[in-house]
């Protein structure tokens, strides 16, 4: 078992002007080998080995090679881990607010996300919501906008959501709870056996070409758009607070660096992929449909009454949703003058 790291321990060798090299091992909560999920992760971990000339090597561990991938926050905080790759939003049960890092329903496409997030205010409130479990996050990546899910049968009518048990993650998953589905939060790599053995009924994950690597089309062919509950998924690379304060400023500067280099090229990969894997579903039979205006309506409106419901019962949810809410409603008078619809 790894041996829990103290500040005395995490800090030495790291101190301005060292030459001592450090290994961290980077907790994944992805699989290496899955799209851009788990690949830039990958990334991750080469480029701050590079950057930093071997000063720090980072091994990139694949969910479970240390702890099991929905404990990575803990490991990070504690020390028995020195980073990790996941997003904000897996960590809804311990800090409910930090949803509002990785992903909104019917939120922001990259660009406002992370203006907001840069300029808005939205990094400084992260920073206070990860402090108090002694982690230091860097955003580190963006993804494009999901599929809205993978169902057996067509969705026709908001009462063809009743009943249904469902792999959902974040924010979303309130909403999908209001229109009557029971929701499950289920890693990358339980979802496929999950949906084949008819534990859960239907399920959401990513974006077409994750969603196509990793095989639902094989169990459910009605694939829905557009992903109203995840129209941009913001990705962290959590650092001990206690490692992270111990670094000189020139090493905290290279890993952000890499960290503003990745949201990138993330970004644009993650544009340029998905039309290919949605011909190759269309070829493998899947029916790729659209909510109805009324559907999207009616989530949209079951959205408004959890944002009532988890403002009222979290102080942090509501400072951050404040936030994030002006940010949006100033950003309104640039976008609609500035974009073509």
């Amino acid at each position: 078992m790894k041996k829990v790291l103290t500040t005395t321990a995490l800090c030495a060798g790291l101190v301005a002007g060292s030459a001592q090299a450090e290994t961290w091992d980077l907790q994944s909560t992805y699989p290496g080998s899955l799209t851009q999920l788990g690949t830039l992760g990958v990334r991750i971990a080469d480029q701050i080995t590079r950057i930093t000339d071997g000063e720090i090597t980072v091994r990139f561990q694949e969910p479970g090679a240390i702890v099991p991938a929905l404990q990575a926050f803990e490991a990070v905080g504690s020390g028995s881990v020195e980073a990790a790759w996941s997003t904000p939003g897996y960590w809804a049960g311990l800090v409910p607010a930090l949803q509002f890092m990785g992903s909104v329903p019917f939120g922001p496409q990259t660009g406002e996300y992370l203006a907001w997030f840069k300029f808005g205010g939205g990094r400084e409130l992260m920073d206070e919501l990860y402090e108090p479990h002694n982690i230091k996050s860097i955003m580190c990546g963006v993804l494009a906008p999901e599929g809205a899910g993978w169902f057996r049968e067509p969705i026709e009518a908001t009462a063809d959501f009743e009943g249904l048990t469902m792999r959902f993650f974040g924010l979303g998953a309130k909403v999908m709870e209001k229109m009557g589905a029971s929701t499950q939060l289920l890693a990358g790599g339980d979802i496929f056996p999950a949906l084949e053995l008819g534990t859960i009924d239907a399920a959401e994950f990513s974006m077409p070409a994750i969603d196509l690597s990793l095989g639902f089309y094989q169990v459910a062919s009605n694939y829905y758009f557009p992903g109203w509950h995840q129209q941009s998924t913001l990705f962290d690379l959590m650092i001990n607070l206690d490692l992270w304060e111990g670094l000189d400023e020139e090493t905290q500067f290279k890993i952000e660096t890499v960290c503003d280099a990745n949201l990138l090229y993330g970004f644009v990969e993650g544009e340029a992929i998905q039309f290919e894997a949605l011909q190759e579903l269309q070829d493998r039979g899947v029916t790729l449909q659209t909510f109805s205006d009324e559907i999207l309506e009616a989530l949209e409106v079951a959205w408004m009454e959890v944002i009532e419901e988890e403002s009222a019962a979290d102080p942090d949810f509501a400072r951050v949703y404040e936030s994030y809410a002006n940010f949006r409603e100033n950003y309104r008078i640039w976008g609609d003058l500035g974009y073509l619809d």
